[in-house]
């Protein structure tokens, strides 16, 4: 049992992090660095992320990162890549696959982040998982990324990116000739991660591009989720881990349950005129496979999360995520948005969603986070504290998770 004095252990299981393109160089291949040179003088990013200076540091800068984390109450993370890794055309989330032509200097670039990874989460191995990159245009490649990532110590996995309609030059995920990478994933025990952001299409430029883009994220970053149920690949790989990240999860019990009756519906040939061969439907509904596999990273959860982690979802798939640094994420104001979305919660539930999640998932050593969490987190009696009003420059995540209350009231 908790008591008001105890300290939560918080482990956000959505930051971000990436190299500047300096860092990445003393990572690239040597054969590579003169193609980065002339690559990186010509560069120019379309979505430069963090615009001020101060700000883009926190991604590669240890000792401000700690600083940020520690002010917040959070004492360990799950880390993604955030920055633009050499020979990519844009932010990492948001760049398409490689093109043949692309491939070789743009998983070059990748492997140039994940050294850097191994080399950043080193300095505080007990309180951060970082995640390699991999793309899927080569299997055989892919296995041996995922592998190389395991074995330096990367447990936080591997990010695969959701294969985008436009991109027919890889194969989707339900594709059969993955089995050979998840197979290994499930063996080895390497957490595959899906983020959102990645999948959307090649969108033809003009004016309202960006809004029709911005728009359409989560039906895209979905995308992975259904393409592994339903190609079966969590019936043939029951002990795969799978994360879906920074998506939210209030959508998730209506997509389960149309999926549900799909499948139902496929396997008694009741989908109006079409018939289906039974060895190529799940014999399970896609609720099943969904908490025997995956595992959910919520990033600055609304109440409407909350509510939808606590039935369908289950709390045990549930993890918390800030999404430091970006804008959106809770940070500076984890403290105030925890006591506006969970604060009414018992306290073994907060911990639960706050650590208790993450670290079965990805490894955490919880003992180890305690001394961290004594000196730098909340205690149970400031969370459980109502947050009245809002605090002076209040964040999106406040302001987002206020509206919803205030609509509930």
């Amino acid at each position: 049992m908790l008591g008001p004095d105890d300290h939560y252990i918080i482990i956000s299981a959505d930051t971000h992090a990436g190299g500047s393109h300096a860092q990445y160089r003393e990572f690239l291949e040597e054969k590579y660095v003169a193609d980065f040179d002339a690559w990186r003088e010509k560069y120019k990013n379309p979505f430069k992320d963090l615009k001020d200076t101060d700000l883009r540091i926190r991604n590669w800068d240890s000792d401000r990162r700690d600083v940020d984390q520690f002010a917040d109450g959070v004492v360990a993370e799950v880390i993604y890549p955030n920055t633009v890794p050499p020979f990519f055309p844009s932010f990492v989330l948001f760049a398409q696959p490689p093109k043949p032509e692309e491939y070789e200097h743009r998983l070059a670039g990748v492997r140039a982040h994940n050294r850097w990874m191994v080399d950043y989460v080193s300095q505080a191995p007990e309180r951060r998982a970082g995640i390699g990159q991999i793309f899927l245009n080569d299997v055989d490649d892919a296995i041996a990324d995922a592998i190389w990532c395991k074995e330096n110590g990367l447990r936080g996995g591997i990010l695969i990116g959701a294969v985008p309609p436009t991109a027919d030059w890889i194969k989707p995920l339900y594709h059969p000739d993955y089995d050979r990478l998840w197979a290994v994933c499930a063996d080895m025990e390497i957490p595959v991660n899906a983020h959102s952001g990645t999948g959307s299409p090649a969108y033809q430029p003009a004016p309202a591009m960006p809004l029709v883009h911005f728009l359409e994220i989560p039906f895209y970053s979905q995308r992975p989720l259904v393409n592994l149920i339903l190609g079966g690949v969590f019936e043939r790989f029951p002990k795969l881990k799978f994360a879906l990240t920074e998506a939210g999860c209030a959508w998730i019990p209506d997509l389960l349950a149309t999926m549900d009756n799909l499948l139902a519906g496929m396997r008694s040939n009741k989908v109006g005129e079409m018939r289906f061969d039974g060895e190529l439907v799940p014999p399970r509904s896609a609720t099943e496979y969904f908490h025997q596999n995956c595992f959910v990273g919520v990033s600055q959860p609304t109440p409407a999360d909350i509510a939808a982690a606590q039935g369908v979802v289950g709390w045990d798939r549930v993890a918390w995520g800030s999404d430091y640094p970006h804008e959106e994420g809770t940070h500076p104001f984890t403290r105030e948005h925890l006591r506006q979305v969970v604060g009414h919660l018992e306290p073994e539930k907060i911990q639960q969603l706050l650590a208790g999640n993450a670290a079965e998932h990805y490894g955490f050593d919880l003992a180890a986070l305690q001394p961290f969490a004594d000196q730098y987190g909340p205690t149970v009696a400031e969370i459980a504290q109502p947050l009245t009003e809002l605090p002076e420059g209040a964040n999106q995540a406040l302001e987002r998770s206020a509206a919803q209350l205030a609509k509930s009231a």
